[in-house]
């Protein structure tokens, strides 16, 4: 994603573990980080110069690292995780049809490079899943309108097949008033991820577009999380 930008991507791992090093769960939030987003060679045609806010799950991840270090937080090992870049245009910048290679060694076939932050992320998940560990992982991401279009702008859409943290999500939602609302994942919008050239493509179609994002995410985890 970020081979058109003469910014070099960074990938950031922060971690906090309790001072008395004894810890009763591992946790992973994973935010977006792309630093600016122009779609791409599909190029965005409008709201073009608010594409700095496609780092707010990033920025969403480092408060939470601030905050859960000034709380000293006891039994929890948290893991802060931001795979940061720039989606520009020139001519190294990927473009629709290339297929590349995750850190998984699951091939992509990059059907839209505006939807390029779950590319970014999904290396973020492999990380947070196989190298880490984590137990429980959270990501946020400003990561497609069509979850705009589904809930406006006054709730975050919550996409996971696990019902534990799917539950322990709403009750935080109500504690915080951060409104949250728990969205569908039905198996049969993930036929459109389908590829004939790679493993998985990384959009489908324009209807389910925030469904089919979840199916994209839960192919670089190793089970329900």
């Amino acid at each position: 994603v970020g081979r058109g930008s003469e910014t070099e991507p960074q990938f950031i791992h922060l971690a906090y573990r309790p001072k008395d090093g004894k810890i009763n769960k591992k946790v992973g939030i994973i935010g977006k980080g792309v630093l600016f987003d122009t779609g791409g060679y599909n190029i965005k045609t409008a709201m073009m110069g608010l594409m700095k806010f496609d780092c707010g799950g990033a920025a969403a991840v480092l408060g939470a690292a601030l905050t859960i270090s000034e709380l000293a937080l006891e039994g929890v090992e948290a893991h802060f995780i931001v795979a940061a870049c720039e989606n520009m245009v020139n001519e190294k910048a990927y473009v629709p049809s290339d297929v590349i290679v995750a850190s998984n060694g699951m091939t992509i076939e990059v059907d839209n490079t505006d939807a390029e932050g779950r590319l970014t992320m999904a290396d973020a998940l492999v990380y947070a899943d196989k190298e880490i560990g984590c137990e429980d992982i959270i990501e946020l991401s400003t990561l497609t309108g069509a979850c705009m279009v589904a809930l406006g702008t006054g709730l975050a859409g919550v996409f996971t097949q696990n019902e534990d943290l799917a539950s322990e999500l709403r009750d935080i939602s109500m504690v915080t008033g951060d409104k949250s609302w728990r969205m569908p994942l039905e198996q049969e919008y993930n036929d459109q991820l389908k590829s004939k050239i790679a493993d998985i493509k990384n959009c489908g179609t324009r209807y389910g577009g925030a469904i089919t994002a979840g199916f994209f995410f839960g192919e670089f985890l190793g089970k329900k999380k």
